[in-house]
């Protein structure tokens, strides 16, 4: 009996823009496979850390229940079989962590927070294949130079603070407030692009 064939394109757990674009570089063909996030609506994955959670066990958990959500979605829906990837990325600072701002109000606190001191962006991926789940944590370290609160505030009106974790954007407006990155810039733009190929490749789909 011929070994079944490699899967060739997956389901992203994810409506990101920027995660979509980021796959789309490495050549990686995809469907954006959609959770319940609605407010007003059940939410298909709660977001919080719980009591003694570290960052970096809060960031594989939710990417993980993102993928085995998004795969039980996949069934109930009938939609043809793919492998299902997702991924969660959050700011921490001094094991605090900084998810997306509530408000303006939010963003300008945790932006006045990180200025002129160094964060850990940490971006989780989780693949879901069959039987197998494979799974990986990129960190970077990111320094702000120090912000003026004239800066932060005018930041804010812009408005691209809002959906971002740690109310900044690296391919945004907020790259000018980085000094020092060491790391992964695709990784603090929401999908590391070296994990993420070599995840992919475990279940032998090529990319490029």
């Amino acid at each position: 009996m011929s070994e079944p064939s490699a899967p060739t394109s997956i389901y992203l757990a994810s409506k990101s823009p920027r995660r979509h674009e980021l796959l789309r570089q490495i050549g990686v063909e995809f469907a954006e496979l959609r959770l319940r996030e609605a407010p007003g609506r059940e939410r298909d994955v709660v977001e919080g850390p719980r009591a003694g959670e570290t960052a970096r066990d809060y960031v594989t958990r939710i990417a993980r229940t993102k993928a085995l959500v998004a795969w039980h979605r996949m069934g109930q829906r009938s939609l043809p079989p793919r492998p299902v990837l997702a991924a969660d990325t959050e700011v921490v600072l001094d094991g605090t962590i900084f998810g997306k701002p509530a408000d303006a109000a939010d963003a300008a606190r945790m932006l006045a927070a990180l200025s002129g001191r160094s964060h850990d962006v940490m971006t989780a991926l989780c693949l879901k294949w069959e039987h197998a789940i494979e799974g990986t944590v990129s960190t970077s370290r990111v320094t702000f130079r120090t912000l003026a609160p004239a800066e932060i505030e005018r930041y804010c009106a812009s408005g691209e603070p809002l959906d971002k974790a740690g109310a900044y954007a690296i391919q945004g407006r907020g790259a000018a407030f980085i000094a020092h990155l060491e790391g992964s810039y695709s990784g603090v733009m929401g999908l590391p692009l070296f994990e993420t190929a070599d995840v992919l490749a475990r279940i032998g789909l090529a990319v490029l």
